[in-house]
C-alpha cells in the first residue's frame, strides 16, 4: 500500500515540477509543493462542501435520532475526513517527502496540527469580527494567511521534520 501511495505522490510531484520553473525564483520547490498541494486540497474542500450542502442534505436541517445538524454544519463534518487525508496523503508523500519519522506519528502530528488551524482560524475570525470590528470577509482572508504559515510552519518543523536543523523542543507528540 505504501509503495502506491509513494508512486501516486510522484506522479503528482511530477506533475507539479512541471510548472516549477514559473515558480522558482519565487519559492524554495517544498513551499512551491505545499502551496500547490494546499490550494488543490483547498479547492477540493470547497467542490465537496458545495456538493454537500446543496445536493446530500439539500440545505436542510440533517436529523440523526435526536440530534439535528445544520447543513452547514453537517456538509463539514462530511466532508472534513475526506479533505484531511488527502491533506495528510499529499503533505507526507508530495511536499515533505524526506521525513524520517513513523507514518503513525505523522498522523498524530498533522491531527493535532489541524486542529491547531481550527482553532487558529476560531479565535482569530473571533478577534477580528467582534473586538476589531473588522468586516467579515477581510477577516477571513487575513486570518487564512495567518492560518497558512501557521500550517506550513508545523508540517515543516514539527509533523514532518526532518533533520537536526528542525526545532527540537517538542518531542512529547
Amino acid at each position: 500500500m505504501k509503495q502506491v501511495a509513494e508512486r501516486i505522490g510522484k506522479g503528482i510531484t511530477g506533475f507539479l515540477d512541471l510548472f516549477y520553473p514559473l515558480f522558482r525564483k519565487l519559492l524554495p520547490a517544498e513551499t512551491y509543493h505545499y502551496a500547490a498541494t494546499g490550494g488543490l486540497n483547498m479547492i477540493l474542500d470547497i467542490t465537496l462542501y458545495f456538493v454537500f450542502y446543496h445536493f446530500v442534505f439539500h440545505e436542510e436541517i440533517f436529523k440523526i435520532g435526536f440530534i439535528a445538524i445544520s447543513p452547514y454544519i453537517a456538509a463539514f463534518i462530511f466532508v472534513f475526513p475526506i479533505t484531511f487525508s488527502t491533506g495528510f496523503f499529499m503533505a507526507k508523500f508530495v511536499t515533505f517527502t524526506r521525513s524520517e519519522l513513523k507514518g503513525k506519528k505523522q498522523l498524530l502530528r498533522y491531527a493535532f496540527s489541524v486542529g491547531g488551524s481550527i482553532l487558529l482560524n476560531y479565535l482569530l475570525l473571533k478577534l477580528f469580527v467582534a473586538y476589531f470590528h473588522i468586516f467579515p470577509t477581510p477577516s477571513k482572508m487575513l486570518t487564512s494567511a495567518i492560518v497558512i504559515i501557521y500550517s506550513f510552519l508545523m508540517q515543516k518543523f514539527f509533523t514532518f521534520k526532518t533533520g537536526k536543523r528542525q526545532i527540537h523542543n517538542i518531542k512529547s507528540i
